[in-house]
């Protein structure tokens, strides 16, 4: 039992130096024998960098003389994508979608999967409120910060 312990800590110490070396912030790989989960679950959404910015719609925010709060009313909370990879609306291709138009979301609630690197990460719902639009297709490359979907 103790060598494959060992074998355990030597395969997550590697994990942990591809995940510095990539830029990764989760990481799970899972067998048979063993499941290893490195990193953040739920990725939190980054600012788009300043050469970035102005390149994808803004999120809630004042604008020209209106307040926030009036953004956001109008417009619900949008939710962009944590990191560069493919979206998926689904668990798998004969799963049903996690979110449709029209559907009440909570807060925590997975919305969608990006996988990046042969990785799926889960993306959930900071809001409570309804899918107002998904902007996005099935399959889609996404880049970083770009909206996916808007709830309101």
């Amino acid at each position: 039992m103790q060598n494959d312990n060992n074998k355990l800590v030597e395969a997550a110490k590697e994990y942990i130096k591809l995940m510095k070396d990539s830029g990764l912030g989760y990481f799970r790989i899972k067998d048979d024998k063993f499941e290893i989960e490195l990193g953040e679950k739920h990725p939190h959404y980054v600012p788009l960098p300043p050469a970035m910015q102005g390149q994808y719609p803004q999120q809630c925010g004042p604008q020209g003389g209106e307040s926030a709060e009036d953004k956001c009313a109008k417009n619900g909370n949008e939710i962009t994508s944590p990191i560069v990879g493919t979206f998926y609306a689904a668990p798998s291709p004969d799963k049903p979608p996690y979110v449709t138009v029209g559907k009440q979301v909570h807060k925590g609630d997975v919305l969608f999967i990006i996988e990046s690197m042969k990785l799926m990460n889960e993306v959930t719902s900071e809001f409570d409120g309804v899918v107002a639009e998904i902007m996005v297709e099935d399959g889609m490359t996404v880049e970083f910060g770009q909206p996916i979907m808007r709830i309101e």
